[in-house]
């Protein structure tokens, strides 16, 4: 075998060029977890997605997920991208599926349009956060501040959540030595609009190779179990909200999610969105390093 299938595709999105790029990689079960990582950081995406076979017999496929820089347990767009790319190469019809991962096994749902509902894993809520440390870092002045503490959170990633002003989105400026050195390398800066029950977010890795994200959906998760711990959701029941990313770096993306709440506690999210494909090919196998 001289080199695998892949596929790059925009996730998050109903048109070419917006939401999230990423790399869907096929035919690589005989790939070594240092050989993938190699690929990813030629890819040199926020994300690479690898289609293997499946370990549990619950589960339909498996997912490992790298960045340039490491393997992810989870993410939401490289499980969203790579249900409906696979979908869409018949590995599978639309329908339930249930992606095997590092943070278990995941439900998706995914329709023939090209969409698909993940539903991440065990809701997280994490220590509260210094407000005043987030706006240093983030480069803002202290009356861009809004409502809720910053806490961490997540679904099977966590990232630690800033509410601001939405006037003060475009002003962020990460300084990124100064947040690797707190140890905030995954944050979400945010505002909410609880009229319409929309957030506009900003998605920060600093120190990575692609530092911002223009669509998240693991952030977009874990932002419905902060909005619940927060008193911005409902604390019984199903609650729907929106998230739209990416605008400050034009590529507009949209991230429709439900967070389930019990006595005031996130107890299940789902998020989902449409898949663009943008190209496929060919790429070779790089020599076992490991």
């Amino acid at each position: 075998m001289s080199g695998v299938a892949y596929e790059i595709v925009d996730v998050f999105t109903d048109r070419p060029f917006a939401g999230n790029p990423l790399a869907v990689v096929y035919d690589a079960a005989d790939l070594a977890g240092d050989q993938m990582h190699t690929l990813a950081r030629e890819f040199n995406l926020a994300e690479t997605v690898f289609v293997l076979p499946p370990t549990d017999p619950k589960a339909t496929y498996r997912a490992r997920i790298f960045t340039p820089e490491a393997e992810l347990p989870f993410a939401g767009h490289p499980s969203v991208g790579a249900a409906v790319t696979s979908m869409r190469r018949g590995l599978f019809p639309p329908g339930e599926v249930v992606q095997e991962c590092g943070a278990g096994l995941l439900p998706i749902t995914v329709t023939e349009s090209g969409s698909a509902t993940l539903t991440g894993g065990t809701p997280r809520l994490g220590e509260s956060l210094d407000p005043k440390l987030l706006l240093q870092l983030a480069g803002l002045p202290a009356d861009a501040y809004a409502e809720g503490a910053p806490r961490w959170a997540g679904c099977g990633l966590d990232w630690a959540f800033l509410p601001v002003r939405r006037e003060a989105l475009t002003d962020v400026r990460i300084d990124q030595p100064a947040a690797q050195r707190a140890g905030i390398t995954d944050l979400c800066v945010f505002s909410w609009s609880a009229e319409t029950s929309e957030a506009h977010s900003r998605v920060f890795v600093p120190g990575g190779a692609v530092p911002e994200d223009p669509a998240t959906g693991s952030a977009a998760l874990g932002l419905g179990v902060w909005l619940v711990a927060a008193g911005l959701l409902p604390s019984d029941g199903t609650s729907p909200y929106r998230v739209h990313q990416g605008l400050e770096m034009r590529r507009p993306s949209l991230l429709t999610c439900t967070v389930t709440a019990t006595a005031g506690a996130a107890t299940s999210a789902t998020v989902a969105g449409h898949v663009c494909p943008i190209a496929k090919g060919e790429i070779h196998i790089p020599p076992f390093i490991g």
